[in-house]
């Protein structure tokens, strides 16, 4: 229980309705005990006036009649009782699994990127659905029938010694053994149900990487090849799946047959004491009744402890996540933005810890507010992480990077990240329409912000040609769309957001050089005052930047404008002549 102790919040946040699904459950369970105590002294009646005859047929039509009445009303009431108490109880499971939930979403959201590249998207989901359903059953179902079996046993065991102590001693004889053999398959139980999560986990990652990539799939004619692996994961899960089955297959058998082995303890001490005149036989029928009343809770402690082992092992799962922290330390101030706060970057080394590549080394560099900055060099010389450093997506492990006179560690991220605008080399277009989308940049814009915000990302034209315009539903990461209209949309998006830091990582290449120039154009009208930043592979995205540097290795080899650039021999130079001559080709 360990594991499930960090949940106990919400059972203080819920006492008021837990307590009053108690309560209910008392009442229930109270009601419930008028049957068989009405039973046995109707037996008791009936032995009598068979022995005796002292009692008229008569009189005990009508003894008869009244108990059967009270039977029948005493269960109408308990079988309310127990709607009510599954309408208070199951209802506050559902509560505790929405707050759950919700606070496993949230903290998903503050990690890092570096959380996100350790782990599975399959596994996240896993965890967040099945992990949570399976602890939603221990604050539901296994809270209301636990209570109910307890409050049960604790009557009828109380009662059961108030009349006859010797027989409920003789009774109950079976339920130590029941306790340990409890106790030793519930640690089973525990074990396989890991088991079973993880292969879950493992065969959704794989499903969704296989749904997100089924065109590669299927382009490489590697169905086959697919199919058998996913065939592999998922007979992992049944497996895993049927071994716990198997295990929680001994529960029910040997705690019906230990169930048993009472009722036949009762027959049988039950009738010695009748014989000798201890007990009444009604007592005897009424304690087979309890008994068998019995069977339900100590079958429920079977069926509760397996559920218990479940949501434990599901808890500890989403506990390793819950308590996986940010490296990202959140700032107090709040920012402040001016025109004449410089991006400095002093002394700063980085490097990727999943891999160990450094990327910076006492890298120094500045931006100009309000300018606008070209980076070009190779693949790997630090382009996006001038980007993802800016933005805080990383923190550098040295150094120290200003906008202005404070350090981008002093400030709270989310105001940091309102201020920027961020599109990254690899666009994400969500399963919503194309208006939606582009509103992700500010989610309280007009229609109007829409149209203006895709008009500068020259794709106004294209979404008004689609035959719902811009209430035009997009496929899954926006499938269908060409690559050149998803990049737009994405500069839509940022431009929507009217920021006064632009980030724009490679996110042209798409695009053919006439769009390419209106946007660059409608970049230098609209945004003249914003700091713009462009990272590109082609120089005629940066040839009209204020200035340009040529990274390599994370080190500024080359910087200028475009005009100083071209004149000196270099990476530059030797880039602008190459792309040159192919578009003259």
């Amino acid at each position: 229980m360990r594991e499930l102790r960090r949940l106990n919040k919400f059972l203080i946040k819920y006492k008021g309705k837990l307590l009053l699904g108690l309560f209910i459950t008392i009442i229930s369970r109270v009601f419930s005990l008028v049957t068989p105590r009405l039973v046995g002294d109707s037996i008791t009646k009936i032995e009598n006036y068979l022995s005796l005859n002292n009692t008229s047929t008569n009189e005990l039509g009508d003894i008869l009649f009244f108990n059967i009445t009270l039977i029948i009303g005493a269960s109408f009431i308990s079988g309310f009782f127990t709607f009510l108490m599954r309408q208070t109880i199951i209802n506050v499971s559902r509560f505790i699994e929405f707050d759950v939930k919700n606070e496993i979403f949230a903290h998903y959201q503050s990690l890092d990127q570096i959380f996100y590249k350790k782990n599975r998207t399959g596994d996240l989901m896993n965890r967040i659905s099945e992990d949570v359903s399976k602890v939603r059953m221990y604050y539901g179902p296994v809270l209301m029938y636990g209570t109910n079996a307890i409050v049960l046993f604790i009557i009828i065991i109380f009662y059961m010694y108030s009349v006859a102590p010797k027989l409920t001693i003789y009774s109950l004889i079976p339920l130590p053994i029941l306790s340990i053999f409890i106790y030793k398959i519930s640690n089973l139980i525990n074990k396989k149900s890991t088991l079973v999560q993880e292969s879950l986990s493992d065969l959704s990652t794989y499903s969704q990487e296989s749904f997100s990539g089924i065109s590669i799939l299927k382009s490489f004619n590697i169905q086959d090849i697919i199919f058998n692996k996913f065939d592999k994961y998922a007979l992992n899960s049944f497996k895993n799946s049927l071994s716990l089955a198997k295990i929680q297959a001994w529960f029910f058998p040997i705690i019906l047959f230990l169930v048993g082995l009472s009722n036949l303890i009762v027959i049988y001490i039950g009738g010695n004491e009748f014989i000798n005149g201890n007990i009444e036989i009604g007592v005897v029928a009424e304690f087979i009744i309890y008994v068998n009343m019995l069977t339900w809770p100590v079958t429920l402690v079977g069926w509760v402890t397996s559920i218990v082992k479940q949501a434990e092992a599901s808890q500890k799962r989403i506990n390793e996540f819950l308590e996986s922290k940010s490296p990202l330390k959140n700032g107090k101030d709040k920012f402040r933005y001016n025109k004449n706060q410089d991006i400095t970057f002093k002394n700063v080394s980085f490097k990727y810890d999943q891999t160990g590549i450094e990327i910076f080394k006492s890298f120094n560099f500045k931006i100009k507010s309000g300018k606008i900055i070209g980076i070009v060099g190779k693949v790997g010389s630090g382009k996006t992480s001038i980007a993802d450093l800016i933005s805080r997506i990383y923190d550098p492990q040295k150094g120290e990077i200003f906008i202005g006179d404070k350090n981008l560690k002093s400030f709270e991220i989310s105001e940091l990240r309102k201020l920027i605008s961020y599109v990254p080399q690899n666009n994400f277009l969500f399963s919503e329409t194309i208006q939606k989308n582009i509103e992700f940049g500010n989610p309280n814009s007009s229609i109007d912000d829409v149209i203006n915000a895709a008009k500068l990302a020259e794709i106004d034209l294209e979404i008004r040609e689609f035959k719902n315009g811009y209430n035009t539903i997009l496929g899954e990461r926006g499938v269908t769309l060409s690559g050149g209209q998803a990049q737009r949309i994405s500069i839509a998006r940022s431009f929507i957001k009217n920021s006064e830091i632009y980030l724009f990582d490679d996110c042209f290449s798409s695009l053919d050089s006439d769009t390419e120039d209106k946007i660059l154009n409608n970049l230098k009208l609209e945004f003249k005052h914003k700091t713009l930043i462009i990272i590109s592979h082609r120089v005629s995205c940066v040839k009209h930047a204020d200035s340009i540097i040529v990274l390599d290795n994370g080190k500024i080899i080359q910087s200028g404008n475009h005009n100083q650039l071209v004149k000196n021999d270099g990476y530059y130079k030797d880039l602008y002549l190459k792309q040159n001559s192919e578009i003259n080709k």
